[in-house]
C-alpha cells in the first residue's frame, strides 16, 4: 500500500527584520521544503507586511492546498486576533485585526498569534517539551525576555514574564542576552547572578514543570544552564529558529480542521 502523503500545514513567521514562512509536516513538525524568507518592508505598515505575508503564502503550490488555514506569528500581544503592542514593528499595527488582515491578503483562513507562544507549541508537540504534562515555561533569551506558558499542553497565550519587576529593576533588563552583552558578563557570572535571580522568581511564581530556554543564545546553552541551581527541570529548546512557522502551523491546523 502507497505511504500515505503527510498532513501539510502553512506558517508564517513575522519579524521586525525579516517574514519567513514554509510548508510544514504537521506529523513530525519538520519543513517540506526549504523556508522562504523577505526582509520585512520598512516602514512596517500593515498594508505592506500583507502583501509580503501574500507573497510568501503563495509560494508553495506543488505542497500546500489553497484551502490549507495558514498560522503566522506576530511580535505583539495578540488577542482575538488583534494586535495590542507592537514590538520591532510599526506602531500603526497596535489595534489592527491582523488575523482579518492577513486573511483577505492571502485568501485564507488564518490564525495569529504571538511568537513566542507558537514557539512553545512547537517544543511542546515536537522539541524539548513533548510529552510533558503539568506547567510548561518557554523562556526566550534576546533583545529582551519572551515568555510562553502552557499547562497540559495548553497554551496560556500572551504572558510577559520577562517584565516583572525583581530587585526595583525589569526582569528582562537585567537578565536578557543583551545584558549579558552590554555589561560585558562571562557566561557564569550572567547565570549566576542574573539567570538565577530571574528563573528562582519565576519558579516560586509558577511552580512549573519544565522551563524551556529558547533565543540564539540556547545554542550555548551548556555554558550556563549548568551553573544554575533550580528545583525545575531546564533544558534548551530544540526547534530554535523553526519554532515559530511550526507552531503556528500545528495551532491553525487545529483550530481550522474540518472547518
Amino acid at each position: 500500500m502507497a505511504n500515505e502523503a503527510p498532513k501539510v500545514g502553512l506558517g508564517i513567521d513575522i519579524g521586525g527584520s525579516g517574514i519567513k514562512g514554509a510548508p510544514v509536516d504537521l506529523s513530525t513538525g519538520t519543513f517540506i521544503v526549504d523556508r522562504m524568507k523577505l526582509a520585512t518592508p520598512q516602514p512596517s505598515t500593515p498594508r505592506a507586511v500583507a502583501a509580503a505575508v501574500a507573497e510568501i503564502a503563495a509560494a508553495f503550490p506543488e505542497h500546500v492546498d489553497p484551502g490549507c488555514p495558514l498560522g503566522a506569528t506576530f511580535p505583539a500581544v495578540i488577542q482575538h486576533g488583534v494586535a495590542r503592542s507592537a514590538a520591532n514593528v510599526d506602531k500603526s499595527w497596535i489595534g489592527v485585526n491582523v488575523e482579518e488582515l492577513l486573511a483577505e491578503a492571502t485568501g485564507r483562513a488564518v490564525h495569529v498569534l504571538n511568537d513566542a507562544d507558537a514557539a512553545a507549541v512547537a517544543e511542546h508537540r515536537y522539541g524539548a517539551a513533548a510529552g510533558v504534562r503539568g506547567v510548561v515555561l518557554l523562556t526566550t533569551l534576546g533583545t529582551g525576555i519572551g515568555t510562553a506558558l502552557l499547562v497540559d499542553g495548553r497554551l496560556v497565550p500572551n504572558t510577559e514574564f520577562g517584565h516583572l519587576e525583581i530587585d526595583g529593576h525589569d526582569a528582562e533588563s537585567r537578565a536578557a542576552s543583551s545584558a549579558k552583552e552590554r555589561e560585558d558578563l562571562s557566561y557564569e557570572r550572567w547565570a549566576r547572578e542574573r539567570l538565577q535571580r530571574y528563573y528562582s522568581v519565576v519558579e516560586d511564581l509558577l511552580w512549573p514543570d519544565l522551563i524551556v530556554v529558547g533565543g540564539g543564545v540556547s545554542r550555548k546553552a551548556d555554558k550556563f544552564l549548568p551553573h544554575l541551581r533550580l528545583r525545575t527541570p531546564i533544558v534548551p529548546a530544540q526547534l530554535r529558529n523553526t519554532a515559530g512557522i511550526v507552531g503556528a502551523a500545528a495551532l491553525a491546523a487545529d483550530l481550522f480542521d474540518g472547518a
